[in-house]
């Protein structure tokens, strides 16, 4: 049995005049359906409610005003779950919505709670079709994509591969658009080769109706794979290429998990939450968390930035203000604030983050 979570781009659900959405989800849950059938697992992740929305309004473009952006998912978001649900009903699936903010991820409790709940559909045969919130999300709280989502549904799940399927059939060494010596990238095997990819210029992250672009990919890439999963993006316009997929061919460009893959718990850590302060550390403080495994300590704290309360997460930098790390604090701003310049006393080597929730960035 495999566990695979599969995110579906705007791109693609939107379809054309000769392939409409409809007969898009009704390729796709044929698809799903069968794989499922063998005794597979798979967690949708799918965008189009901003999309169908505006087609059903007939509107040429998408919006900009966040609360029309928000109206259009309301309304789009019903057409969307009925098309999966009459569907994937034909083939004897039944199919449950899960709407996700970035709040829904911001404590270890609520990103535990999510998980179970998926899981437990999971158990009970159902196939869960995952989308952000868009209706109530604001500007703090939007994850801005779904790529991103699709990514930590996979760490909340442990499943076994993240596919992203969107409208090119690869990634290529730059942007094939303006430059015709572009070569498709078919592996990826490591963290050094993804981020030199990163560092490509492939132009604006977000264009006509969706919101994603490559570098979400290659973000929701990155954050996968570190947490021990595999991710394979290819054309989804090919309706044949997701029968490849789950027949294991090595289509598309795969990205290949991390050898030494970071826990789940520090992968929601380093991926899931939103940091609300900053604190700054010494040469030796740096060298003890990244080279020795250890706990912050009081002792080894310059410099606060921002107000926080304890427990809530932070990022840790150097000197040179650069991240080194992330962590859960134990203090809040003002009592480390007022413990700065006290030498000498027990209070030095009190933890401030501990090491167990602590991430190297």
């Amino acid at each position: 049995m495999e566990l695979f979570v599969l995110k579906i781009g705007t791109s693609i659900l939107r379809g054309s005049k000769e392939n409409p959405t409809e007969k898009v989800i009704k390729g796709l849950c044929k698809t799903i359906s069968n794989f499922v059938s063998k005794g597979n697992k798979v967690v949708i992740v799918s965008s189009g409610a901003v999309g169908l929305g505006c087609k059903k309004l007939s509107l040429k473009q998408r919006p900009i005003e966040l609360s029309h952006l928000q109206a259009m998912a309301a309304i789009g978001q019903v057409s969307l779950m009925t098309l999966y649900e009459k569907e994937m009903s034909n083939y004897g699936k039944n199919v449950a919505q899960i709407l996700i903010t970035k709040a829904d991820f911001n404590t270890r409790k609520s990103f535990e709670n999510a998980s179970k709940t998926l899981k437990k559909l999971i158990d009970l045969d159902v196939i869960p079709i995952v989308n952000e919130n868009d209706t109530i999300a604001n500007e703090e709280l939007k994850y801005g994509d779904n790529d991103t989502l699709s990514a930590l549904v996979s760490l909340a799940i442990n499943a076994n591969k993240l596919i992203l399927l969107t409208d090119i059939d690869n990634l290529y060494s730059k942007d094939p658009k303006e430059n015709i010596d572009a070569t498709p990238i078919k592996e990826v095997h490591d963290n050094v080769q993804l981020n030199e990819i990163k560092s490509i210029n492939f132009g604006s992250s977000s264009k006509g109706w969706g919101t994603g672009g490559i570098k979400t990919k290659l973000i929701a890439a990155e954050i996968a794979t570190k947490g021990g999963v595999t991710v394979q993006l290819a054309d989804g316009r090919d309706e044949n290429n997701l029968i490849r997929i789950f027949d294991r061919e090595k289509i598309g460009t795969i990205f290949y998990p991390c050898n030494n893959p970071i826990s789940n718990k520090k992968s929601w850590l380093s991926h899931a939450i939103q940091s609300v302060g900053e604190i700054v550390l010494d040469d030796g403080a740096c060298f003890a968390i990244q080279n020795k495994g250890a706990s912050l300590l009081m002792v080894g704290i310059i410099d606060v930035k921002g107000t926080f309360a304890a427990n809530q997460p932070v990022r840790i930098l150097n000197k040179k203000k650069k991240q080194v790390a992330k962590g859960i604090t134990s203090l809040s701003s003002d009592s480390i604030i007022s413990n700065l310049n006290i030498k000498g006393n027990k209070l030095q080597s009190q933890i401030v983050v501990h090491r167990d929730v602590l991430v190297l960035i």
